[in-house]
């Protein structure tokens, strides 16, 4: 079974557990619930994903066991496989049940197999810049993990943040150098109260890492939540398995929706932190902090995407919709453009973005769900144009891969390939299609697209028709297990 896989590992080695879900809705318009800032280029080249996992790609980390929710499952599992960091598994939640509820699913896969297996618990959408004083805090961390401790990174906290919760570290443990007993656990702070914090030497950020037993945290999860715990031992007693993929049984959704800090942290007495962490972390929360970590020209300006910023001082501007962004003048500004939303806020009331997010869903618009591209197991599609009766997409299909075979009622479609080969099938009829040749799909008619070749195929697809929305499908065969 792929819950065997996920503990297969030399002695010794740290389990890392990937934290893939949240939707990061404070990075909008860029991070939106069906693409958030995890699977994005927020800070690097890679996406804060595939970040994480190149930091655990030591001897010494087994492969990661990763949570995710079922709509970014093929993201997920796509984007490790570029960086060569191919899950143990992924455990897809059927519906989020915050923090403490998916690290009992974790606890519960690798403790089949090794009960006493040290897991490192990572959110998926940090930035670490420097890896060996994290591989460090990690050592620390296992020696006082394998003594039973509840182990939490306590971050050097650097400046008064009031956006952070705080740790309180409490006496040294002798088995564990540089680790303490936690004393307390402090909720977001005011200014005055975290400029004290900061002084007396004492108090930590939260940043949400941890380190623990599998067999330690079930232990507390059923002493101190003995309802997550229940429906994380029922949900995993007969998971589903698809290929990289588990998914937990239907008892998942009793947990109640508690953070690990609330659920275990604040009530256990087991809770230890790693003191004084200074590895380059950010929790990258809002456009303000992409610009903190970000590289700036002698303006003090982030530049990302076409730009041109004339007399502009302290501002993060950053295109991803192909348009100039042109600024004249500007002081503390986040600009952020993309294909169907533009974004100015002044950079100290970034972290209000959120509220643009909730009035956007009141409103029952889907701009807080999706970015113009969306991304498929088998590549992406891009709306170009859209009008009365009519739809442009540019769409871009991975070698090896094909769409279902299907049919839409209310919509013709004409493909032009731009780039690559296509393999297309039409009713019976199956043609090779090259660059600048095209093909014509009727309504009714049941159709297929597949790329047979070694690099992309770029399509231009044009539908006509009076309903041309994504739910006009019918499959008859998917190699993605997808119904509609």
């Amino acid at each position: 079974m792929i819950v065997a896989d996920a503990t297969s590992s030399n002695p010794g080695q740290v389990h890392p557990v990937i934290l893939c879900g949240g939707s990061g809705s404070r990075l909008w318009p860029l991070s939106r619930a069906d693409f958030p800032k995890q699977l994005l280029p927020i800070a690097d080249e890679v996406s804060m994903l595939q970040a994480t996992a190149q930091r655990i790609s030591f001897p010494e980390f087994a492969s990661p066991l990763v949570i995710a929710g079922e709509n970014h499952r093929f993201a997920v599992r796509d984007q490790l496989r570029e960086v060569s960091a191919g899950p143990a598994s992924i455990i897809l939640e059927p519906e989020g049940r915050n923090t403490a509820a998916a690290l009992g699913l974790a606890a519960h896969a690798l403790s089949r197999s090794d009960p006493g297996a040290l897991m490192l618990v990572l959110p998926s959408d940090h930035l670490i810049r420097d890896v060996p004083a994290f591989r460090e805090a990690v050592r620390r961390a296992v020696l006082a993990a394998g003594e039973g401790w509840l182990v939490t990174f306590g971050l050097a906290a650097l400046a008064p943040e009031t956006g952070y919760g705080y740790i309180e570290a409490g006496e040294a443990l002798e088995a564990a150098p540089g680790v303490s007993r936690v004393a307390r656990f402090l909720e977001k702070p005011d200014r005055a109260t975290a400029e004290r914090l900061c002084a007396d030497g004492r108090h930590h950020w939260n940043g949400g890492i941890f380190v623990m037993r599998a067999d330690t945290y079930v232990e507390e999860l059923e002493r101190l939540a003995p309802e997550i715990a229940a429906a994380c031992s029922q949900a995993m007693a007969e998971p589903e398995t698809d290929g990289d993929f588990l998914r937990p049984g239907s008892a998942f959704l009793q947990a109640p929706p508690i953070s690990v800090d609330y659920a275990i942290f604040e009530k256990t007495e087991r809770a230890a932190v790693v003191r004084d962490v200074e590895m380059g972390w950010s929790d990258v929360g809002s456009w303000a902090a992409v610009w903190e970590v970000g590289a700036k020209d002698t303006a003090g300006n982030v530049v990302q995407g076409d730009v041109l910023a004339e007399d502009c001082h302290d501002c993060l501007f950053r295109s991803e919709s192909g348009q100039l962004i042109a600024g004249v003048g500007l002081r503390d500004l986040a600009v952020i453009s993309t294909r169907g939303a533009l974004l100015v806020t002044p950079r100290n009331r970034a972290q209000d973005v959120k509220e643009i997010v909730a009035r956007l869903e009141e409103q029952g618009s889907d701009l807080h769900l999706s970015q113009a591209r969306v991304s498929r197991p088998w590549g992406t599609y891009e709306t170009t144009d859209l009008g009365e009766r009519y739809q442009t997409k540019r769409i871009v299909v991975k070698p090896g891969s094909k769409l279902s075979l299907q049919l839409h009622h209310h919509r013709s479609e004409h493909w032009i390939v731009v780039r690559g080969t296509a393999r297309v099938t039409v009713g019976d009829r199956i043609v090779l299609l090259h660059e600048n040749q095209s093909t014509f799909i009727p309504a009714g008619e049941r159709h297929r697209l597949e790329n047979p070749g070694k690099i992309p195929l770029e399509l231009i697809e044009v539908q006509c028709g009076s309903y041309l929305g994504e739910d006009d499908i019918v499959r008859f065969q998917d190699d993605y297990g997808r119904q509609a």
